[in-house]
């Protein structure tokens, strides 16, 4: 696992940027997996402005999101559908037919989860995951006590990710209570992961993810197994660490 600790929202989104164009230029018909969510949406800028002033080339480049709201239509400002064409989709020269997204107005839920995963096996599986976290400690929408051995499934969201998701809609009331997301097993099936932190409410739920010990009650734990794992955190999500235990860490 490498880690990297930097200054400030800004530099995480140009180094996360950073990576997942290296990865593009070195396979140029990469499977990308995306996150939604705040936390990305500065490297998704980050990498327009690489496609719009590099070239930074999307023609071949497949990918899948990690989730979608269940029973949210696509145009629904709060989908992740919408997000996706609205930060990133819409402005590189992405072919509309190598994007995946879950449908969360398909009435089969479970036909629809293992069409997801087989689409993946189609592609080839991930190259690059790109995860944020939740403070509760989750990744996708993989909800504490949810089984590491998980595929693309249905999830009931917590309360804490409601309320947290809520700052996204009019009222509590309209955030969705479920959605579908990749599970664990399919997240760790990834060549490779990076995990996007900031901000001292994401301090807490790193700190478990990386520190603490391998179990279903903080998701994200499992990450310390996967063979190549990069995270890119903030200095007021680092708070929590023993700077000290982490040899690997990397100021940048």
């Amino acid at each position: 696992m490498r880690i990297y600790l930097v200054d400030d929202y800004e530099k995480m989104s140009k180094k996360a940027a950073t990576i997942v164009a290296s990865q593009m230029r070195i396979k140029p018909d990469s499977v990308l997996g995306l996150a939604t969510g705040s936390t990305p949406e500065g490297m998704y800028k980050e990498l327009v402005k690489m496609h719009k002033k590099e070239d930074l080339d999307f023609s071949e480049i497949k990918t899948f999101n990690l989730d979608e709201y269940y029973g949210l239509p696509k145009d629904n400002r709060e989908s992740y559908y919408f997000y996706m064409m609205n930060n990133l989709f819409n402005h590189i020269n992405i072919k509309k037919g190598n994007i995946n997204i879950p449908n969360g107005m398909e009435e089969d839920i479970k036909a629809e989860c293992i069409r997801y995963e087989e689409e993946i096996e189609k592609a080839g599986g991930i190259d690059l995951q790109v995860l944020g976290i939740g403070r509760n400690g989750h990744i996708g929408f993989n909800e504490p006590n949810l089984k590491f051995e998980a595929l693309t499934h249905l999830v009931k969201l917590d309360e804490d990710t409601i309320t947290a998701n809520s700052r996204f809609f009019d009222s509590l009331d309209e955030v969705p209570t479920k959605a579908i997301s990749m599970g664990i097993k399919t997240i760790m099936h990834s060549r490779k992961i990076l995990l996007l932190a900031n901000g001292k409410e994401k301090a807490l739920a790193i700190k478990k993810a990386l520190e603490g010990p391998i179990k279903p009650e903080v998701p994200a734990s499992i990450l310390q197994l996967h063979i190549d794992v990069t995270v890119i955190i903030d200095k007021e999500a680092s708070k929590e660490l023993n700077l000290e235990d982490h040899p690997k860490l990397k100021w940048s």
